[in-house]
């Protein structure tokens, strides 16, 4: 069986047991993993990368620095100040996927997700309301926020880096102008009809009472020191091409100069490290890396796009490039799904006639809607232990998101990026 066949029949595995989920997602993530060297699709260091990979640093980073905000009692305190302004369940959960998003289109969706995640479990801690009802809009709102922006997400750069080959660029908003109405269609969407789909997992909570008490010892400095740590590492994520240091670097030096202070101890800091987390993704990226290495991804791509003909229509194109993008950034990372799709999206522009702006529009747009699954994005999965989330939380809340971004998009990019202008 050759490899691609391999891969491809473990990506189905995969996707049937996180479905079902009669065994835990991280286990079946480390099968997958382990198979694909067991199997000659990966050596034992391509299938193992994702462990050292900068987004499972990255998570290190922020669960240390998240963990220094709880143990300080910052958390509870930062709470205390946004649910003076947004008193109920749903304002809150409007006020934090506007910020969310408007922070993702200048910061990473990862980086966002993961200083805004301690930040709203304190939130939850502080109002009552269950915390799962809160995360998962972060994810959402990191995502539709990435592409405000040509910084916004990866993929906003890897297609900009393709488009300019050929002597055209995307402007630094140009995704915005359909990332923006994505973004606030999204948010009323969550807010009316979805809110009764976001998940309602009890995961027991310090009292705020007792959390208070508990905190009342520690000193002011260390509560101090755990904001401006915060407050600085986002700053510096916020101008990571200007400084020169990577995310998972910045948060890493945050990490340690909470530790060396002792605002949290070494132990405190190991304890607040979800390893649930760190398995799930570094074990599924190396299905990401066969997927790339075998051809498998191109096989997919190329199966979907030829049920297509030379008098397809237009829309019918655009429609089948958005969509082969969304189903493929479910199940890849949003970014390796970009990376793959943009060289074929570029042909595809050729073989027709059509403007290779609108059509790696479609891709980059389509490539971002990673709601429905918990691996689709980094982000995503850093919220799956928090949250207490299932498989099927994510699609059953995600999957009317991507309807409602589907429709928004279908109405936008044949106004503002036709295929044949």
């Amino acid at each position: 069986m050759d490899p691609a066949t391999i891969t491809l029949l473990l990506l189905l595995f995969a996707i049937i047991m996180f479905v079902w989920e009669r065994i835990p997602l991280a286990l079946t993530a480390m099968i997958v993993c382990v198979a694909l060297v067991l199997t000659g699709v990966l050596d034992a260091g391509e299938a193992f990368d994702g462990f050292v990979n900068s987004n499972v640093i990255l998570f290190v980073d922020m669960f240390i620095i998240g963990g220094a905000l709880f143990q300080t009692g910052m958390a509870a305190k930062i709470g205390g100040l946004v649910t003076r302004f947004a008193r109920t369940e749903r304002q809150l959960v409007v006020a934090i996927m506007l910020i969310t998003g408007l922070m993702s289109g200048f910061l990473s969706n990862t980086g966002t997700a993961a200083v805004l995640i301690p930040v709203v479990i304190g939130i939850a801690a502080r109002s009552g309301f269950a915390r799962s009802r809160l995360l998962m809009p972060i994810v959402f709102a990191a995502a539709m926020g990435g592409n405000l922006s040509l910084i916004g997400a990866p993929g906003n750069m890897i297609a900009q880096a393709a488009l300019q080959e050929s002597g055209l660029s995307f402007g630094f908003f140009e995704y915005g102008l359909v990332g923006l109405p994505i973004l606030l269609a999204g948010i009323l969407f969550v807010a009316t009809i979805g809110f009764r789909l976001l998940p309602d997992h009890k995961v027991e909570e310090m009292a705020v009472d007792s959390q208070t008490a508990a905190t009342a010892a520690v000193p002011q400095w260390k509560k101090s020191a755990s904001l401006v740590v915060l407050v600085v590492t986002i700053l510096c994520m916020i101008f990571e091409a200007q400084i020169g240091i990577r995310l998972h670097i910045t948060g890493a030096i945050g990490a340690i100069v909470l530790i060396l202070l002792g605002v949290i101890s070494e132990e405190q800091a190991y304890r607040s490290i979800d390893a649930k987390t760190i398995f799930l993704f570094g074990g599924i990226l190396s299905l990401a890396t066969a997927m790339e290495k075998t051809g498998a991804g191109q096989v997919i791509a190329e199966t979907v796009l030829g049920v297509t003909g030379p008098e397809t229509p237009m829309f019918v194109f655009l429609l089948v490039i958005f969509l082969l993008a969304v189903v493929m950034t479910n199940f890849m990372s949003n970014t390796a799904t970009t990376a793959l799709l943009v060289p074929i999206s570029l042909s595809i522009s050729a073989q027709i006639g059509a403007d290779p702006r609108a059509v790696l529009m479609a891709t980059v747009i389509g490539g971002s809607l990673a709601y429905a699954t918990p691996i689709g994005m980094p982000a995503n999965v850093m919220v799956l232990g928090p949250g207490r989330y299932t498989f099927m939380d994510y699609t059953k809340a995600g999957l009317p998101l991507i309807l409602v971004s589907t429709v928004v998009a279908m109405i936008l990019l044949p106004i503002l990026f036709p295929f044949f202008p």
